[in-house]
């Protein structure tokens, strides 16, 4: 393993997709993202994805050059077109000009169409937290999972995220993907060589299976699927709010992310951003929230929703990052002029 400084691997990270194709604000925001999840113990999410970022944008699947504009907006409504090119300057952009309109309406609903993969989503809603908003995030992905009592891919992994800011606390950061497991952790078992439990994924004939490779060509199983339909149920709610409102396309028809080959994604995401003080009043917001919270703690054990990862990041600001010999190999490689 070797360690590497948090600000030089976002460089690193940076380079080698500017390298790919990127344009500077692009390759900054992704590299900043994906740094970002890799210290917080998120691997699936982090610097593992740069390869695959670098082969979408040489392939044409992800369009370095797109620059990502306000598409529509309307009252408390906003529309963002991120151009088909990679999602993180796009939900930066839905984000803060979000946050402004929060702040004059009460709320905003902020879309995102034309994107790509938008990582760990809870962490696009982070600035919302340190203007005291809180912030809900929702994104759809390639199909990964069937419709209740289907065996076909339709929905994606449809992540929803949610951050609460607290009066002098790290906020509370939710973040899960309606799958029984995330589709990133599949992909890395995959290239660990070892198996996943059973429950977690589909093979492609439907059968339950252990080989994460087989899990990616199958279908992945929603949250509760042994018990029940409601993880399908809410993937269907992500789908519609994420393409019906935004115009982007739905899982079923994009191109998986895991093959180098096939169409740009064009998925959505989607940001709810709320002003406490619209609505009981900050003072309100805040001690209610410090009530819940003193009595989850009244029981040992109890852990702060996103603590664990804010701790991790801040050990990894302090100390650097632990990357495998490997991928740090293969992230240098990708960083010098004329790389494949």
């Amino acid at each position: 393993m070797a360690r590497l400084p948090f600000d030089d691997a976002i460089e690193l990270a940076a380079r080698a997709l500017r390298t790919a194709g990127a344009g500077d604000a692009m390759a900054a925001s992704t590299a900043r993202a994906l740094v970002l999840a890799e210290a917080q113990g998120i691997a699936s999410h982090g610097l593992a994805r740069v390869a695959q970022y670098a082969t979408h944008l040489r392939n044409g699947r992800a369009d370095g050059a797109a620059a990502a504009v306000i598409g529509r907006r309307h009252g408390a409504a906003l529309l963002i077109d991120a151009k088909q090119g990679l999602a993180f300057p796009a939900c930066e952009l839905a984000v803060r000009e979000g946050m402004v309109i929060a702040r004059e309406f009460g709320v905003c609903f902020a879309g995102v169409t034309n994107s790509h993969h938008a990582g760990v989503i809870v962490d696009h809603l982070r600035p919302a937290a340190q203007a005291q908003l809180v912030g809900l995030g929702f994104g759809n992905s390639p199909a990964a999972m069937p419709a209740a009592g289907g065996r076909h891919p339709v929905f994606g992994t449809n992540p929803v995220a949610a951050v609460f800011p607290r009066r002098d606390g790290d906020p509370l950061m939710i973040d899960l993907s309606l799958s029984e497991v995330a589709r990133g952790k599949l992909m890395v078992a995959a290239k660990q060589g070892q198996s996943i439990p059973l429950g977690w994924a589909l093979d492609k004939h439907g059968e339950p299976t252990t080989d994460p490779a087989a899990g990616l060509e199958g279908a992945m199983l929603p949250i509760g699927a042994a018990s029940s339909s409601k993880g399908s149920m809410l993937a269907l709610i992500v789908e519609l709010l994420v393409t019906a409102l935004t115009g982007a396309q739905f899982g079923f028809e994009a191109s998986s992310f895991f093959v180098d080959e096939g169409n740009s994604p064009r998925i959505g995401q989607a940001f709810f951003l709320i002003d406490p003080g619209a609505l009981a009043g900050s003072g309100t917001y805040f001690e209610r929230v410090e009530t819940l919270i003193t009595e989850m703690l009244v029981d040992e054990g109890v852990r702060l929703a996103g603590a664990r990862r804010l701790a991790l990041e801040r050990k990894a600001r302090a100390e650097g990052l632990e990357v495998a010999d490997a991928l740090l190999v293969q992230l240098q490689s990708l960083s010098r002029p004329g790389s494949r």
